[in-house]
């Protein structure tokens, strides 16, 4: 008789997480439009994160030209820039500040304006020792990395509640 508790518990819990709107952290809802283009800059892996994340959380197509497409991306520019953020008595340099921003729009077919021009902008601490150049260069790359994939999620977030 424990076991079958043990399970109508379990049941339960599933169903009130379920019931509040509880998601896993990366999913999203639908985006408002089936096939999308992408329009990044050359040179810049967020058109094809955009792409691979689009493609595995949504049932939104992305398609290789506008005119198959409903709906445009286009991210305008995605920078990083590294600020000094601290200095030691010294003068050596304690901390910098990693900013990374992205601007981006959307458009449809008669590229009538969806979304204006909008900017996310992240920023982290980057502790900074002399002694562990290589490692905190390396994990000055993974904070990059995981800021555009947080910026990509905040705007996969924002176009999937817009109303069309």
């Amino acid at each position: 008789m424990k076991l079958n508790k043990k399970y109508i518990l379990i049941l339960v819990i599933l169903l009130l997480l379920t019931a509040c709107g509880f998601k896993l952290r990366g999913q999203i809802s639908s985006l408002p439009f089936k096939t999308l283009y992408i329009s990044a800059p050359d040179g810049n892996t967020i058109g094809m994160n955009l792409e691979r994340a689009i493609g595995t959380s949504s049932t939104t197509k992305v398609v290789a030209n506008t005119e198959d497409a409903e709906a445009t991306l286009e991210v305008i520019s995605a920078t990083s820039e590294r600020i000094i953020l601290s200095l030691s008595g010294g003068g050596r340099v304690r901390d910098f500040n990693l900013l990374y921003r992205v601007r981006y729009r959307l458009f449809d077919k008669q590229n009538v304006e969806i979304a204006p021009v909008t900017e996310i902008t992240l920023t982290r601490i980057l502790p900074f020792l002399d002694a562990q150049i290589l490692a905190k260069e390396a994990e000055e790359r993974l904070l990059q990395k995981d800021m555009e994939a947080d910026a990509i999620q905040q705007m996969l977030w924002r176009l999937s509640t817009i109303q069309r």
